[in-house]
C-alpha cells in the first residue's frame, strides 16, 4: 500500500507552539469583545469615527460606562482615540479589527 503524504508545515517542529500563540491572540481578542457594549461600540466603530458623546446617546449609558468600556478597548489596542479641545473621538485601531467586527456585524445584527 502506497504511503500517505504528511504535510510538513503541520508537523515540522515549532508549529504546535505557533498555533497555541495565534489561539492565544485571538482567545484575547475574542474576551475583549465578549461584553455586549464593548461589541455594540465595536459594531458602531466599523462605519467610522466618533467621540464619546455620540456613542454614550447612541447606546443610552452613562458617559462613565461608555468611557469604561472605551478604556478596556484602549488597553486591548482595538481602538484609538484622538482629542480635539474636550472631544475625544474613537477608531478602530487597524483593519483586522475592522474586517472581524464587520464579519460580526454582518453575520449577527444586520
Amino acid at each position: 500500500m502506497p504511503e500517505v503524504p504528511v504535510d510538513d508545515a503541520t508537523t515540522a517542529p515549532g508549529f504546535a507552539a505557533q498555533m497555541l500563540e495565534k489561539a492565544t491572540i485571538t482567545t484575547l481578542f475574542l474576551k475583549a469583545v465578549s461584553h455586549p457594549a464593548r461589541l455594540v461600540l465595536l459594531c458602531r466603530l466599523a462605519e467610522g469615527p466618533a467621540t464619546v458623546g455620540e456613542m454614550e446617546e447612541m447606546l443610552g449609558l452613562p458617559q462613565a460606562e461608555v468611557s469604561k468600556q472605551l478604556a478596556r478597548l484602549r488597553a486591548d489596542h482595538l481602538v484609538t482615540h484622538r482629542r480635539d479641545g474636550r472631544n475625544v473621538t474613537y477608531s478602530i485601531a487597524d483593519a483586522r479589527t475592522l474586517r472581524l467586527i464587520k464579519v460580526l456585524h454582518a453575520e449577527f445584527c444586520s
